[in-house]
């Protein structure tokens, strides 16, 4: 049962890390604009086309939206 209670948090850790990193790419397009050439990637064109796409499968998108919602309010409770 321990391996289990050190991979769940490891997945939460990985995936405030995750949010970070895609906060701090959203921040850095915005202010340094696109094709830099340390980070050639489009974020906020990424990010816009995942919600056109969740937005355009109807139901399916919404649940899987609050199911993603879920899972980061989840991560953002303090550990018991």
């Amino acid at each position: 049962m321990e391996y289990l209670d050190s991979f769940v948090e490891l997945a939460k850790k990985l995936t405030e890390g995750s949010i970070a990193l895609l906060a701090l790419a959203i921040v850095l397009q915005v202010l340094l604009g696109n094709g830099q050439p340390f980070f050639p990637v489009d974020v906020v064109g990424n990010v816009m086309a995942l919600t056109k796409q969740l937005g355009g499968e109807g139901l399916v998108g919404l649940v899987s939206l609050g199911v993603m919602l879920s899972i980061f309010k989840q991560s953002k409770l303090p550990a018991a």
